[in-house]
């Protein structure tokens, strides 16, 4: 479940542990356009019920940290998921990572926070996948598409997230959501 504390003065971080770019360009030249790129069609965008979603079953390696709810977080929570994903053997994916984790925490911010309440960004490596979550206090405002006109600053952060992420998808919880996007990990020779 979600932690819902008053802050402190630094985000609180703990770390667990089992063991041990150009489709960047794709997306920013995508993001650029008045048309988006043709996406395949899903029904609705994957929005869950779950409490709480926690990392998956059986994973090499977990991080948990937890930031306040202000835009000096967002390039701290980005660093740490791309030298997470370079620790942990993946640097090729180091940059997608960052970018996602990066889009996440500002749609948490802009859209999922509260004053006084921190998010938590969790980084998840499995055999087959990077998972990057983020968790908001607020479970009612749950992301969705909006067309946005090219000259818009704003509302293409889900666009990038579906073009980067293997899979994506909202799980609503007790108090607040979580949004999570996962990147594959590319197939090793012996497998």
């Amino acid at each position: 479940m979600f932690d819902c504390w008053p802050i402190p003065l630094e985000a609180t971080v703990s770390t667990r542990s089992a063991t041990q770019g150009n489709q960047l360009a794709e997306v920013h030249r995508a993001a650029r356009t008045a048309e988006p790129p043709q996406l395949p069609h899903t029904p609705e965008d994957p929005v869950t019920d779950s409490c709480p979603p926690g990392p998956p079953k059986s994973y090499a390696r977990y991080d948990e940290a937890s930031y306040i709810p202000y835009p000096r977080s967002i390039p701290l929570a980005r660093r740490r998921v791309a030298e997470l994903t370079v620790d942990w053997g993946h640097p090729a994916l180091a940059g997608d990572a960052a970018l996602l984790a990066s889009e996440l925490c500002t749609n948490a911010l802009l859209h999922g926070c509260l004053r006084d309440r921190l998010f938590r960004v969790e980084t998840t490596l499995t055999d087959t996948a990077l998972r990057i979550a983020v968790t908001d206090p607020r479970g009612e405002r749950l992301p969705g598409s909006r067309p946005s006109h090219p000259d818009d600053q704003f509302g293409r952060g889900l666009l990038i997230v579906r073009v980067l992420a293997g899979r994506w998808a909202v799980e609503r919880l007790t108090v607040g959501k979580t949004v999570w996007a996962e990147l594959d990990l590319p197939k090793t020779r012996g497998a």
